[in-house]
């Protein structure tokens, strides 16, 4: 085969090859891209596992089972605070719609004020301009007489009955201004008297609800301080109860006595293996720090200073900026004002974990929340009615029975920190 018949199919041939070399190119590429892609969604997702993981690790674990049920017996005091709140809060809104109907009423007086000297003077004219008339008109007889025809006649009659009219029209209206003047300057007087009852009325249950809750929350220290003591004796107890354990142990190892026996008689007496049982400290617990609330203040006063502080603490979080909602309800059910969004923080790291919609607290279940401000309030109130005033060893026993110290000792620090 000469070299003119082998260079077609020389040609050919590298044509084809250069084809399937072509095409199995890009299949090739193709296929690095899909695995490229499928290794991308693999790594996208182990991202995404680990990234649940390590919020599962950062979701604060407490085992926490808060009491929430109401007691029949609510304390007294307790009840005395919720009056007292709802008294105030109802005067105070009854003494701002009589400043507004006050401020209507001077709005009024003053407008009439403006019209009566420009009504006065038209009221005079017309005084003036009836006692002419009267005595320079004629009378009807004389009016008619003096006719030169009964349409004459009838004109003149129109004319001046006109005349007095609008001259009666002015004073009326000069005597229905003076009226109307003098009846709202009647009730200016009523209204403001009325401010006065219900400006002393809510400033006597001002005096009872910050007197009641000084007492309790008096009474809150004294309780949680008296508790912290008893817990640490307690710790002290349970260490020399230890160290006695050890000791005899130890003994009873000397005296080669029967070691399953005796284990096993431990564990028949073992108080753990009860249900209720509740460990005791295992060191001693500071009673919580002062919360510092001055309910002498007033409402307003307070829920201003304690909202900031609040909101401080909660910045950054989903509950940020809800400072006024817990200062209100603080205020409204006589609870130290940093229990609750410390709360917050032991259960749900201060909202960012809630096991349902609006719960930081770990409370209940199934409770309906729809906001912030409605679980907040229903937090704080369920504290004040089912748990008082502040964090105590009892309190925190009540709220999380499997862990309670650590609850106590994490709550109660987060209050400091507000």
């Amino acid at each position: 085969m000469d070299a003119g018949s082998v260079s077609p199919l020389y040609a050919l041939i590298s044509c084809i090859l250069a084809c399937v070399l072509a095409l199995y190119g890009f299949n090739a590429h193709a296929f690095e891209l899909h695995y490229a892609y499928a290794a991308e969604e693999d790594t996208q997702e182990t991202s995404d596992e680990t990234r649940i993981e390590d919020d599962a690790d950062k979701a604060p674990v407490t085992g926490s089972n808060p009491d929430t049920t109401v007691p029949d017996d609510i304390d007294p005091l307790t009840q005395e605070v919720e009056r007292t709140s709802q008294e105030y809060d109802e005067a105070t809104k009854r003494l701002a719609e009589i400043e507004t109907q006050i401020e209507e009423n001077e709005a009024s007086l003053a407008t009439m004020r403006e019209d009566l000297p420009e009504q006065q003077e038209r009221a005079a004219s017309a005084y003036r301009a009836q006692y002419e008339l009267q005595q320079e008109s004629p009378n009807i007889i004389a009016l008619f007489l003096g006719a030169e025809s009964l349409q004459d006649f009838i004109r003149n009659f129109v004319y001046l009955d006109h005349i007095q009219a609008h001259n009666a029209a002015e004073i009326e209206r000069l005597q229905s201004l003076k009226e109307d003047l003098e009846t709202t300057q009647a009730n200016l007087d009523s209204a403001r008297d009325e401010a006065a009852a219900e400006k002393e009325s809510a400033e006597s249950a001002l005096k009872a609800a910050q007197e009641a809750r000084e007492e309790m929350q008096r009474r809150a220290r004294e309780e949680a301080a008296r508790q912290a003591a008893e817990a640490a004796a307690l710790a002290a107890e349970a260490e020399a109860a230890r160290e006695a354990a050890e000791k005899a142990a130890k003994e009873a190892e000397e005296a080669d006595k029967d070691a399953d026996e005796s284990s096993n008689d431990d564990e028949e007496d073992d108080p753990t293996k009860d249900e209720n049982y509740i460990a005791p400290p295992t060191s001693a617990l500071e009673p919580p720090s002062d919360d510092g609330a001055d309910w002498s203040m007033g409402r307003d006063a307070f829920i201003a200073e304690w909202s900031t502080r609040i909101n401080n603490y909660l910045a950054g979080s989903p509950l940020s900026g809800y400072g006024e909602a817990f200062a209100t309800a603080a205020w409204s059910y006589g609870v130290d004002p940093r229990w609750s969004p410390a709360i917050s923080n032991t259960e749900s790291s201060k909202g960012a974990y809630c096991f349902e919609p609006y719960n930081a607290w770990g409370w209940g279940s199934n409770n309906g929340w729809t906001s912030w401000e409605q679980a907040i309030d229903a937090h704080v109130r369920g504290l004040a009615a089912g748990y008082g005033y502040t964090i105590t060893v009892t309190n925190a026993q009540k709220y999380c029975p499997p862990n309670w110290e650590k609850w106590y000792i994490n709550t109660s620090n987060q209050m400091a920190l507000i």
